[in-house]
């Protein structure tokens, strides 16, 4: 059976390129050090767009909140881009680099390949980001980050979006590089880890986003220049499969993730590696076409063409992802019961290590990301129903479920690992570590359900007041409206404080943080999590032995998880087509 972090094959290199590489004495990883300095840069950035769409959450969050109704119009939809922007392609895209990173050169035991062009990559990123946060800081992309055609941005935004897609395509190309020179080399044997077969999919699902984004932002910078036209119809099209698409990125990216911390928190186990592996290439094949849900509405589009892409094809993604969503707990579990926890339906829960910020992350990510993203999603994807949801608030409230509440969350806690195995340091402030996992899950889960429930109302998704005013119509709400957005408002500015105690708490790690020796990590030392302090010891097969009746897909727990988020699921699901009954004043 296998574990999480098994890699078949370790040959030690005695040449030049082998002097390049330490040895991590927890985890058996041999890093390759031009690897580790491009996976620092990746990481670092990914946070300063952290804190820059931070801020712009805040100040948006204050500005939704109708008692307090801080910005303007034009300050408002300025900062709206900004917040978008920063927040789901630089931050996202950036800390994937640095996942890809890890996942072809420590977990292959391998070197990366040509690492100056890694620098040029990253180069090429940083210039593109700064370009665009630039202009729109000046206030020459008030666009929104669908910056629909006819509304027209300075064209140097247009091509920092190309330079920054250009960089991060190179540095997917590098990746599949790196893999070849692995497989050459014979740096591992066998099939590829699990959590690099995850990063593979990411890739794949990677390249696909980025074509799409050169076909629709080339055409538009020479159209912001007056060199050609541009159909808006088409625009939308191409736009949302690299709008939604890059999204799906950071599904497959964030499932490897679950795999990987599973393994270095509990020593969780792959229950069957066929049927994970599928799922990925399930994503793959699939994920890409739940962009179509965006265009539902629009009138350009057959409906033969929306059903198709909104069902048939896609319910193969949400099978994909209901995959994941067992063999990841489940896999939790039966690594807690082979380690000797086998108390009762739960016990494994009890136990768990709920005081390391990376296990609690892990957990806290897929929950929400399950019952409130997953559920809103497949919700919003169907064509009858979308009709009710379409530009209302519940749209946002189902994407910050998935990929802040989900994705974020991911990488928050592959972060508390990063620190001490990448950058071999303390984690700072390990208290408020601890506790930064809860109040940024919680926050987000008042924050996404009272959202959504605002969209419920109709509240619309994009506009800088809801009451509409200066409109020649007037617009009233339910009075409930306000106690609802002003909860939402409550739990964003508590997840907002969640995530302003994490990047402290990294960039304060990162620059002033401890270094520690192995003495003071056996010793438990104060700022390193339980993954590393007590790192799981490898499954044996008298541990297989004791599983009742000796199976290895025992896990009693998940299937009761499993079976109550399905019952929410059929509940939800029917709730949204009663509510399209009265739409259609049915009954």
């Amino acid at each position: 059976m296998a574990t999480v972090l098994d890699r078949p094959g370790q040959p030690e290199r005695a040449d030049a390129v082998g002097r390049l590489f330490r040895t991590c004495s927890v985890t058996g990883l041999r890093l390759h050090g031009p690897a580790e300095r491009l996976i620092k840069a990746n990481a670092v950035v990914a946070t300063v767009a952290l804190l820059i769409g931070g801020i712009s959450a805040i100040l948006i969050l204050l500005t939704r909140w109708q008692a307090v109704h801080l910005l303007g119009p034009v300050q408002f939809y300025r900062v709206l881009t900004a917040h978008g922007i920063s927040m789901l392609i630089f931050f996202i895209i950036f800390f994937e680099m640095a996942v890809l990173y890890f996942a072809c050169g420590p977990l292959l035991n391998t070197r990366i390949a040509a690492p100056k062009l890694g620098w040029f990559n990253f180069g090429l990123m940083t210039l593109g980001a700064a370009l665009v946060e630039a202009m729109i800081w000046t206030g020459r992309a008030d666009v929104l980050m669908t910056s629909y055609i006819p509304l027209r941005a300075h064209p140097l935004y247009y091509l920092g979006i190309i330079l920054f897609a250009v960089g991060a395509l190179l540095v997917c190309a590098q990746f599949f590089a790196t893999l070849a020179v692995a497989k050459r080399e014979r740096s591992y044997e066998g099939s590829l880890p699990l959590v690099t077969f995850g990063a593979v999919a990411a890739a794949i699902i990677a390249v696909i986003t980025l074509l799409h984004g050169a076909a629709t932002y080339i055409p538009t910078f020479l159209w912001s220049i007056g060199l050609m036209n541009v159909d808006p119809q088409v625009y939308r099209m191409l736009w949302w499969a690299l709008g939604h698409s890059s999204q799906q990125i950071n599904v497959a990216a964030m499932v490897s993730i679950w795999y990987l911390l599973g393994g270095l928190t509990v020593g969780s186990v792959v229950l069957n590696e066929k049927i994970s592996r599928t799922a990925f290439v399930l994503y793959i094949l699939f994920i890409s076409m739940a962009s179509a849900h965006h265009l539902l509405v629009d009138p350009g589009f057959s409906s033969s063409w929306k059903v198709v892409n909104t069902s048939y094809f896609m319910y193969m993604a949400v099978l994909a992802s209901m995959l994941h969503g067992f063999t990841v707990p489940a896999g939790i579990e039966v690594g807690q019961r082979l380690h000797g926890v086998t108390q009762g339906l739960f016990g494994w829960v009890k136990r768990a290590p709920w005081g390391d910020p990376g296990f609690s992350s892990l957990v806290l990510s897929i929950v929400v990301f399950g019952f409130v993203g997953g559920i809103t999603g497949v919700t919003i994807g169907t064509e009858q129903i979308n009709i009710v949801v379409h530009n209302t608030l519940r749209v946002p409230g189902h994407f910050h479920a998935t990929v802040v509440s989900g994705t974020a969350m991911a990488f928050m806690g592959l972060t508390y690992y990063l620190i001490p195995l990448i950058f071999q340091r303390k984690v700072a402030f390990w208290r408020l570590a601890q506790v930064q996992p809860y109040l940024f899950a919680g926050g987000m889960l008042v924050f996404c359900v009272f959202m959504s429930f605002a969209g419920g109302f109709g509240v619309p998704r994009r506009h800088w007041d809801i009451t509409f005013s200066q409109a020649p119509f007037e617009q009233a709400f339910d009075p409930a409206v306000d106690a609802v957005m002003g909860i939402m408002a409550l739990g964003g500015l508590v997840a907002a404080l969640g995530g302003g105690l994490y990047i402290l708490i990294t960039v304060w790690s990162v620059f002033f943080g401890q270094r520690f020796t192995d003495e003071e990590r056996l010793c438990g030392a104060k700022g390193l999590p339980q993954g590393l302090v007590r790192p799981p010891r490898p499954v044996t097969v008298e541990d297989e032995v004791n599983l009742p009746n000796g199976k290895l897909g025992h896990a009693p727990g998940t299937m009761v998880l499993v079976l109550i988020f399905l019952a929410a699921f059929a509940l939800y699901y029917f709730a949204n087509w009663k509510l399209l009954s009265f739409v259609w004043k049915i009954g």
